[in-house]
């Protein structure tokens, strides 16, 4: 058995997992697994499972995958037929058995929330958020509950989460800790958050959300975006990873020339706004 940790782009993929309609990250992976001549079991490598089932627009800097691999299978090879949006980075053996959903024990998930804060002042088409709520809102979302308004999902509701904040400059980065989370749930933790920290709600409705009342209408919490979500890290352990150089500095390039790409399409978009009259 071996474990890959993969890097990829969701921005133009309708999530990890496979499914009937939209190219998925799964789907590419299997084609490059295919071309590479790995064996299947079905539809699906031998022993493969995955650490998450990442949304559609949801990026990723350590998925983790895992199934009987040849010995020869380096994440520099899988690159050479995975798109440049999807870079494997760096790799372990694991013991005949292991599984890449079952054995995490925490994962970690990133929101880049645009949101510049209130001490600096905002456009007015931008509401500033306080970054004081925003602490006090994930110190309350901090806990071993029962998330069912935080998630479609009717089972596996109770979860033991960790949510903090931290400010880089027009950016507020949430972060939530977990071993494992419902569907949903991060993202409408983060909408959460983002509603206490610009004063849409009070900070006290967090109290009624992790309550065993169902919260709908108005009251029901919506997810937030999907694209500034990225899972940053799964723990394994036991397992350690080595990182393959090369495949390292391909990720590297990539995402750095991606990132290139982008900001200059904001600065752009900037450049469409009219100014006042």
């Amino acid at each position: 058995m071996r474990a890959f940790r993969l890097a990829y782009d969701g921005s133009g993929y309708r999530g990890f997992q496979r499914q009937p309609h939209g190219e998925t990250v799964e789907d590419e992976l299997f084609a490059a697994l295919r071309e590479l001549g790995v064996g299947f079991d079905g539809g699906s490598p031998a022993g493969y499972a995955a650490a998450g089932r990442t949304d559609a627009g949801v990026s990723a800097r350590a998925q983790t995958v895992a199934f009987e691999a040849p010995a020869w299978l380096t994440p520099r090879a899988l690159d050479g037929e995975l798109p440049g949006a999807i870079r494997a980075w760096a790799s372990a053996d694991v013991e005949p058995g292991f599984h890449a959903t079952h054995d995490a024990t925490e994962r970690v998930y990133k929101y880049f929330l645009h949101a510049p804060a209130a001490e600096t002042g905002a456009r007015e088409d931008v509401t500033a958020v306080d970054d004081g709520r925003a602490r006090e809102a994930c110190r309350r979302l901090s806990a071993e509950a029962d998330f069912h308004n935080f998630t479609p999902d009717d089972e596996g509701t109770e979860r033991a989460v960790s949510v903090s904040t931290r400010r880089d400059g027009p950016f507020l980065i949430l972060e939530c800790r977990a071993g494992g989370f419902a569907r949903q749930l991060v993202r409408r933790l983060v909408s959460v958050v983002e509603a206490v920290a610009r004063g849409v709600r009070d900070p006290s409705f967090i109290t009624r959300a992790l309550g065993p009342e169902p919260l709908s209408g108005p009251d029901g919490i919506a997810p937030a975006a999907p694209a500034p979500l990225v899972l940053f890290g799964v723990s394994y352990p036991g397992v350690d990873f080595d990182i393959d150089p090369d495949a390292l500095e391909s990720a590297r390039g990539v995402f750095r020339a991606r990132r290139r790409e982008r900001l200059a399409a904001a600065r752009v978009a900037g450049s469409l706004v009219p100014d006042d009259p």
